[in-house]
């Protein structure tokens, strides 16, 4: 698939006080891309379209040049301490994307170019927990990779943790666009992950991202980078013939990662889940969808703060649990399963 382009621009008030806003903006002058000023991220209007569906797909196709005004970050349980921000939004359609409720109304692309900013509140984060690991998550709320081939913000990011004692870099991607990333100055302490899932999955339920071969052959690719590695095979969804569809997936990575990449795996298995709220959302959006969301064929999960959501019943989700385990022990042996959730 081709790598993300934005038809439209905004940028914010500040932005081009920093180098990566004026690259930005002149980039896409020369490539004559429409490009509007806005006052806030939260004032961008008029998002063409002749309904709310056109204009939501319109809006994902939507960059806005920003400033990050909050520096304190999120934590981000459990996959690291804390999120760095470098971006807001996605490219991707993925029909069951827990952003479909958090960015519902925001659905289009924001990327920071305060990266110095970002990155002095990284080393103060680092600071203050040495001489502990401070592990940061940099795809919570965006497929930073997706991006990056314009902005360089994460290839900037991972020499910057690289250079550190004490600071991680973990961040998550479905996007092959990886080559830029290949010769970045990692020094082992970045990991460099994958959203991967079974062919039937991509297909139905993730347009607008790269397919099942282009990730791996991007996997493959970062392994001989000397990255550490890992996946998150998520959501798991129990679809026709999904113990062949997922094994297929284990098979072909056995055979593209070198013997060296097996010995630093980690894994994330995440069952498909979804709220009310989303259900509603993804049904607006993606009305032709054919994601399983049946609560009467559900277990109703109760989650923090009194909110709760459906995901598969024991057994079923005993039965995925089993089989993907029993995959990734026959395929990598050595692997670390961190979660099954």
């Amino acid at each position: 698939m081709k790598a993300f382009e934005p038809q439209l621009v905004y940028i914010e008030p500040g932005a081009l006080d920093y180098p990566l806003g004026r690259e930005l903006k002149e980039k896409f002058e020369k490539k004559g891309v429409e490009i509007r000023e806005t006052t806030s991220h939260n004032q961008v209007r008029n998002i063409p379209g002749k309904n709310e569906l056109q204009q939501y797909r319109n809006a994902k196709s939507t960059l806005v040049i920003g400033v990050r005004k909050t520096l304190k970050f999120d934590t981000s349980k459990p996959s690291a301490e804390y999120a760095i921000p470098l971006a807001t939004g996605c490219m991707g359609h993925c029909h069951y994307c827990y952003l479909q409720t958090t960015l519902g109304n925001k659905p289009y692309i924001r990327t920071y170019v305060n990266l110095d900013e970002i990155f002095d509140a990284a080393d103060q984060y680092i600071k203050e927990r040495e001489p502990e690991i401070t592990r940061f998550e940099a795809a919570c709320t965006s497929d930073v990779v997706g991006l990056d081939h314009l902005t360089h913000s994460l290839k900037k990011t991972i020499e910057h943790i690289g250079q550190t004692d004490s600071g991680r870099l973990r961040f998550v991607t479905k996007y092959k666009h990886v080559d830029h990333l290949l010769d970045a100055k990692h020094n082992g302490n970045t990991r460099f992950r994958f959203s991967v899932n079974s062919d039937h999955v991509i297909k139905q339920y993730e347009p607008g991202t790269s397919s099942f071969l282009e990730r791996i052959e991007a996997a493959g690719k970062v392994a001989k980078a000397d990255y550490p590695l890992g996946f998150i095979v998520a959501p798991l969804i129990r679809h026709e013939n999904w113990k062949e569809g997922y094994h297929e997936l284990f098979e072909r990575l056995e055979a593209i990662l070198p013997l060296y990449a097996k010995k630093d795996l980690t894994f994330e298995l995440i069952q498909h889940r979804f709220t009310k709220t989303a259900k509603n959302i993804i049904q607006k959006r993606y009305p032709k969808s054919k994601l399983e969301m049946n609560e009467e064929e559900r277990k109703y999960k109760w989650g923090r703060y009194g909110r709760g959501k459906y995901v598969y019943k024991n057994e079923e989700a005993d039965e995925l649990k089993e089989t993907i385990q029993s995959y990734i022990g026959h395929f990598f042996p050595q692997a670390k399963i961190e979660y099954f959730t």
